[in-house]
């Protein structure tokens, strides 16, 4: 048995030990499951308000998304609006230069289109002119051809020889000045003691008083009519033998001899095999053929100098000894 003290009016009672177990027991489990309760309640409590905030940050954090998914969506709007915007002015500015372009297309080819059309006419009005113009110098040609035809039946055999000097000569006279300003070109009037002959013309030509380059001339025309045909080659021992009596380097003949010959049509023929230095030219080579020769002297000029040099040292040397 045991003796417990009433805490509300403070008298003593006994009871039973084991009774008393139980309702300590029972106090406390009370206590425990008003405690459990108070607990629970506090907790649903909690939890509901900690719910509520979760809630309401995930609907704040929804709404701040959103607003950022629609800014977003906005920029990119815009973004696209102005790749529009921009899209139609770059087809637009395409398009106007398109059509300048094609405009200027059309105005180039309507250009071009006149001057074709000028060119063609223009063609054609050179065609007319040559016609007309190569008409004059056939006929022109044909009275020439009977000029001199004329002339060859009714002048003798040195008068056409003066004839063709004359020609040779007037050509060398109209460009002297300018292609040969330092050369000497006139008739060789000397007779030759031991063959009696003479060449028709002598051309020198000079550089700083150096004579690097001379040439004899022979010039030979014949009549048609004329019953004895005379051959180039009749003449090549007599212009050799005046080349080398006049100290002249080249021979050359200008002649019309043997019209149908194809080896001296070429123009310029090289009969060195017979005679050193010789040549048979037709008067239209004449100048050509001065200059040719007188180019290729051109370029052994320096050593003729260097010789002169050495003759000339050589004769101070003879002075002095």
């Amino acid at each position: 048995m045991k003796e417990i003290k009433c805490p509300k009016c403070n008298n003593y009672f006994t009871i039973d030990e084991s009774g008393y177990n139980e309702i300590v027991k029972s106090i406390r489990d009370e206590e425990f499951n008003a405690e459990l309760s108070r607990r629970e309640s506090e907790l649903k409590e909690k939890l509901k308000s900690d719910l509520q905030v979760v809630k309401l940050q995930a609907e704040k954090q929804n709404d701040e998304e959103v607003a950022k998914l629609k800014d977003t969506i906005a920029k990119l709007e815009k973004i696209i609006s102005s790749n529009e915007n921009e899209k139609k002015f770059i087809i637009n500015e395409a398009e106007n230069k398109k059509a300048v372009a094609l405009s200027d297309l059309e105005k180039q080819i309507i250009l071009l289109k006149g001057e074709l059309e000028n060119a063609k006419k223009d063609a054609m009005l050179q065609e007319k002119t040559l016609k007309e113009g190569f008409a004059v110098q056939l006929k022109g040609k044909d009275e020439q051809i009977a000029f001199y035809k004329d002339l060859k039946t009714k002048a003798s055999t040195k008068l056409l020889g003066e004839t063709l000097e004359q020609h040779c000569q007037i050509a060398f006279n109209q460009i002297r000045m300018t292609a040969f300003p330092n050369a000497y070109f006139e008739k060789d009037n000397l007779v030759s003691k031991d063959s009696n002959s003479k060449g028709d013309f002598i051309f020198k030509d000079y550089q700083d008083g150096v004579e690097f380059i001379s040439i004899m001339f022979e010039m030979k025309n014949e009549k048609d009519e004329t019953s004895t045909k005379h051959k180039n080659e009749d003449f090549f021992k007599e212009l050799d033998k005046d080349r080398n009596e006049k100290g002249c380097e080249y021979a050359v003949l200008v002649s019309t001899l043997e019209s149908d010959n194809e080896l001296y049509n070429a123009g310029i023929t090289d009969v060195s095999y017979r005679y050193p230095k010789m040549y048979v030219i037709r008067p239209q080579c004449f100048i050509s053929m001065i200059t040719l020769l007188r180019n290729a002297a051109l370029n052994s000029l320096s050593y003729q100098k260097q010789l002169v040099e050495v003759k000339n040292q050589n004769i101070d040397i003879s002075h002095f000894e």
